[in-house]
């Protein structure tokens, strides 16, 4: 008998294009001698779908063994999906609703990181209740944070609303934009250097954690930081191994181990890196990898020797075990 697996996809979050891609992906690669794919949409106004027709969450997933989280951003990474699934009783991949939640808000992932003893940017954040004129806040920034600073929502992921300061007036914009998408903001200083990104795959060839070989992301001309367009424009290219010393590479994958284990996080994540001439510096984790064929996790796993298929169905099996 198959095993029935609900690949959830879509969901009330900017990155639901992303997620519908993922999604789309899982569907066509899980192998379907072993499982029997079910298609859960669900809408940008948080409604659940299976074949066309909304229902409520309990009666799109009624007969399931297990789901499969495609869904990326607001909604899917923060905790918020896997309540309902811990509700309802049903195992799925990916890390639990508190290791999600955490890894989902910056401020408190680098709390946690830091005090792993992984480099973090020199940062402060900002509340928008506390602000009674962003011109006046940003001046003081300005004048007291270190320059060039990157400018991040603090809850999010994908580098949505994500912008380089270099200026008080880039800054004030950046600013403005970053609050348009979370009411608390945090200010970095930009650490210039390459980019680097780490998968890490639970109990695969027999480690606890697997650390995936570092990839170096090469950013498209104008491109300062691996943002929105430069991850999903199709510009960018990876490369792997990463042109980076051994020792650099070690760095990468222990740092990537650690946060992966230190904040509780299940079956996978990507932590993505600064390498500078300064060290390493840790700068955000992604607990709902994208899977399109482009992408930076499939592009470390195909590296590795290991198919998407077997990706999916090594995590399934983890997941159906409670792993």
């Amino acid at each position: 008998m198959r095993t029935v697996v609900a690949v959830l996809r879509g969901g009330p979050s900017k990155e639901y294009d992303v997620s519908l891609k993922t999604g789309a992906n899982v569907l066509a690669a899980l192998d379907k001698d072993k499982y029997e794919a079910r298609d859960i949409f669900i809408s940008r106004n948080g409604e659940w779908h299976l074949h066309g027709v909304a229902m409520h969450p309990e009666r799109a997933l009624r007969g399931s063994d297990v789901a499969f989280n495609a869904m990326h951003g607001d909604f899917g990474e923060d905790g918020s999906v896997q309540r309902i699934l811990d509700s309802l009783a049903v195992p799925y991949t990916g890390s639990g609703a508190h290791p999600s939640a955490v890894a989902f808000n910056k401020h408190r992932t680098r709390e946690a990181v830091t005090a792993l003893g992984i480099k973090v940017p020199h940062g402060v954040v900002i509340d928008a209740d506390k602000i009674t004129d962003l011109a006046a806040t940003a001046l003081n920034l300005f004048r007291s944070f270190p320059h060039p600073a990157i400018v991040k929502p603090v809850a999010g992921s994908s580098s949505l609303g994500t912008a380089v300061a270099e200026n008080f007036n880039s800054l004030l914009w950046a600013l403005e934009q970053a609050f348009k998408h979370s009411p608390n903001v945090l200010i970095e200083e930009f650490i210039k250097g390459r980019e680097a990104t780490v998968g890490v795959v639970d109990n695969f060839r027999n480690e606890r954690s697997y650390t995936l070989m570092p990839t170096e992301v090469l950013l498209p001309t104008g491109s300062q930081f691996y943002d929105f367009e430069a991850k999903y424009g199709g510009q960018t290219r990876l490369a792997t191994p990463a042109h980076f010393t051994d020792n650099v590479k070690a760095q990468l994958q222990n740092a990537a181990r650690a946060v992966h284990e230190g904040l509780g996080l299940r079956h996978h994540s990507r932590s993505d890196f600064r390498v500078s001439p300064r060290g390493v510096y840790f700068l955000e984790v992604e607990t709902s990898v994208d899977l399109a064929d482009d992408s930076e996790f499939v592009h470390m796993l195909n590296a590795g020797g290991t198919s998407l298929p077997q990706f999916l169905d090594h995590v399934l099996q983890l997941a159906r075990k409670q792993i």
